[in-house]
């Protein structure tokens, strides 16, 4: 494991999912998770959040498309509360949640929306 990638994505994923998400990640590893947790530090969020070419915001807005598309519901509740931190608005979030119901299907945006009003009640402490 490359120690410097390792602390640059750490610090760019604590920004974005929050220290307490990660840290507890992290803490909770065990033998076979932490593998797992390093590459996912390392290189989702020190090599490609890093790079120069997007902005953080960006890839928010294209992180929630792609999860819905996927239906991927842990990761992109996760990631509304990570968008917020990235200056995204509620009301970007709605819009993207919209076209994706649009181009991804609407049992995909109905759930999505399901999901950042959990999220978004969390934020709130509701």
């Amino acid at each position: 494991m490359d120690k410097k990638l390792f602390e640059a994505g750490l610090a760019t994923r604590s920004k974005v999912l929050g220290k307490e998400y990660v840290e507890k990640s992290l803490a909770s590893a065990d033998d076979f998770s932490r593998p797992m947790q390093e590459l996912v530090t390392s290189y989702c969020w020190g090599e490609i959040w890093n790079r120069p070419g997007l902005d953080h915001r960006s890839r928010s807005i294209l992180n929630l498309g792609m999860l819905i598309a996927l239906n991927r519901h842990h990761e992109f509740k996760l990631h509304v509360k990570g968008a917020l931190n990235n200056g995204l608005t509620r009301q970007e979030i709605q819009e993207i949640v919209l076209q994706a119901a649009i181009y991804c299907g609407v049992p995909a945006g109905v759930e999505s929306t399901r999901l950042v009003r959990e999220a978004f009640a969390e934020i709130d402490g509701g």
